[in-house]
């Protein structure tokens, strides 16, 4: 059984934009699936409707067999924390320390009073050590979050979400603010998570070299309709252009 179903996913946004089109997608547990498309073609709110910072407009979405398409309240917060997410821009908190900025992922876990306060178990601190382990950063845990380079902030934000123990980990153009060497260093971490710790990762990325490099399948979306699924090295010249359109370039990171 896949460990993710979206079928005929649509969202349509209060302003009346149709961001997704009946969208059909089945993620495998411990998959490396990469979203490709242009700027608008809709992967921010694939990503965004699957751990629901926005409601599904339409259709059904299953997460390890059951439903859970519009949950709220507890449900929908049991439902985020499986489903870690990091974003293009960190959202650390700049003046705590990298530690602290770990041990905030396990909020749900330890309530807002406590977490206010720093009020954390002897286990969730060696767990927060452990996972600034494998992002290569135990050094830093009590340097302040702004004093890291983008990458290691990046890399910050991944230990954070692992610290929610999620099944699935989203991430939204975690590389575009980066340099190309930070940029796969960043994705060698996301992908020591998928391939260690058995995570499933599903990952927006602009540069098909990036994808070519760490995707096990790729989809692709434009006008947010799903026109490409399948392996990263069958993209070739004529679906680059189906996918990207006639004048676009291919960019390699190298």
């Amino acid at each position: 059984m896949s460990q993710l179903v979206l079928e005929h996913i649509g969202k349509v946004y209060p302003n009346g934009t149709r961001a997704l089109k009946a969208v059909n997608i089945s993620v495998e547990q411990g998959e490396f699936l990469v979203v490709i498309g242009l700027s608008g073609s809709g992967k921010s709110t694939l990503l965004r409707c699957v751990n629901q910072l926005h409601d599904i407009s339409e259709g059904k979405m299953t997460f390890e067999q059951a439903d859970v398409t519009h949950l709220k309240g507890r449900s929908l917060r049991q439902l985020r924390s499986r489903i870690g997410m990091i974003f293009q821009q960190f959202n650390l908190i700049p003046r705590k320390t990298v530690l602290t900025n770990v041990l905030s992922g396990a909020l749900a876990r330890t309530g807002i009073f406590k977490s206010l306060l720093g009020i954390y178990s002897k286990a969730e601190r060696e767990l927060a050590y452990r996972y600034l382990d494998i992002v290569g950063l135990r050094e830093k845990a009590y340097v302040r979050a702004d004093n890291l380079s983008g990458g290691q902030q990046q890399r910050v934000a991944i230990a954070r979400a692992l610290m929610q123990n999620p099944k699935i980990l989203l991430a939204d153009e975690p590389v575009a603010s980066l340099d190309p060497a930070t940029s796969h260093s960043v994705m060698k971490y996301l992908q020591k998570v998928n391939q260690e710790m058995g995570v499933t990762v599903i990952c927006n990325l602009h540069f098909l070299s990036l994808v070519r490099t760490y995707a096990t399948r790729v989809i692709a979306l434009k006008g947010g309709e799903l026109v490409y699924e399948g392996s990263p090295q069958d993209i070739d010249e004529n679906w680059f252009t189906a996918i990207y359109g006639e004048d676009a370039v291919e960019v390699t990171i190298d």
